[in-house]
C-alpha cells in the first residue's frame, strides 16, 4: 500500500496600507483569477523562506516575514489534491510590482473592495482581517 500526504505548500498576505498584494493566475486551476502570492515548498526548503521566495518569483518585490497568520488543511482547498497551506503576514520592502513566474499579473487590491479569489484565498483573508481588527 502506498503512504499518501499532502502536499505542503505558502502564502504571502502582503500588506500596504488598507491595500492587499494579489496575483493574477496564469496556470490552471484557476487561471485567470486573482489570488495570493504563493506556492509549494521544495524539498529541503524552510517554509519561511519558500513564502520569501514565492512571493517574489510572483510579484517581483523583496519582503519580510512578521507573522504567522495560520494553516489551512481542508483537503478539498485546492483541486489538484490535497494541499496544506501554512500562510505568513510579509512586510513589502520594495515597490515595483510585476507579474512574474506563475503570474500574468500582480497589483494592490484595496481590502473592502477585492476581485473574486481562486482557492479558499476569501476566508484566509477574512481571517486576517480579523486578525488585525478591520
Amino acid at each position: 500500500m502506498k503512504y499518501k500526504s499532502p502536499k505542503l505548500t505558502v502564502d504571502g498576505i502582503v500588506v500596504k496600507g488598507k491595500e492587499i498584494l494579489l496575483i493574477k493566475r496564469k496556470n490552471d486551476p484557476y487561471s485567470g483569477m486573482w489570488a495570493l502570492p504563493g506556492g509549494f515548498v521544495n524539498y529541503g526548503e524552510k517554509v519561511e523562506d519558500a513564502v520569501v521566495r514565492e512571493v517574489k518569483e510572483e510579484t517581483g518585490i523583496e519582503t519580510t516575514l512578521v507573522d504567522l497568520l495560520g494553516v489551512y488543511s481542508d483537503p478539498e482547498r485546492d483541486p489538484r489534491g490535497h494541499t496544506v497551506s501554512i500562510v505568513f503576514i510579509l512586510k513589502p520592502l520594495s515597490e515595483d510590482v510585476k507579474g512574474g513566474s506563475d503570474a500574468s499579473e500582480a497589483k494592490f487590491f484595496p481590502l473592502d473592495s477585492l476581485p473574486p479569489l481562486a482557492f479558499d484565498h476569501e476566508k484566509i483573508i477574512k481571517d486576517y482581517k480579523r486578525k488585525v481588527g478591520l
